[in-house]
């Protein structure tokens, strides 16, 4: 059986833009996970939500994984990002559209909120 940090180093390196969130893209169980899907689905970004909720080994793993202490996290081609505070105000200055057009990701919008 894989362990959880190959399986979360896996779907970091398989999906070009992966977010280990509280609950899905479609449905969020935290405002910051919701923030950050906002944000994606703004921008017409395709990314691959993962539930942390779905499992407390998925839920340490994942910080343990990053050294990062909070939910969620974003990985765009394997790298990782930041939570939802970086990745919001990234957004607002134009950075994350940047970031994900120079890592070749389709972003549908460029205007910022």
């Amino acid at each position: 059986m894989m362990s959880i940090h190959d399986f979360i180093d896996s779907q970091v390196k398989s999906n070009d833009v992966v977010v280990f969130m509280k609950g899905t893209p479609q449905f969020p169980m935290c405002g910051f996970s919701g923030q950050v899907a906002q944000i994606l689905n703004h921008l017409g970004v395709d990314y691959k939500g993962i539930n942390v909720l779905d499992s407390d080994e998925m839920r340490t793993g994942i910080k343990e994984y990053t050294n990062w202490p909070t939910i969620p996290q974003i990985f765009v081609k394997g790298e990782f990002i930041g939570g939802c505070d970086i990745v919001r105000e990234m957004f607002q200055a134009g950075e994350l559209q940047t970031l994900l057009e120079e890592k070749g990701v389709p972003v549908m919008g460029k205007a910022t909120a």
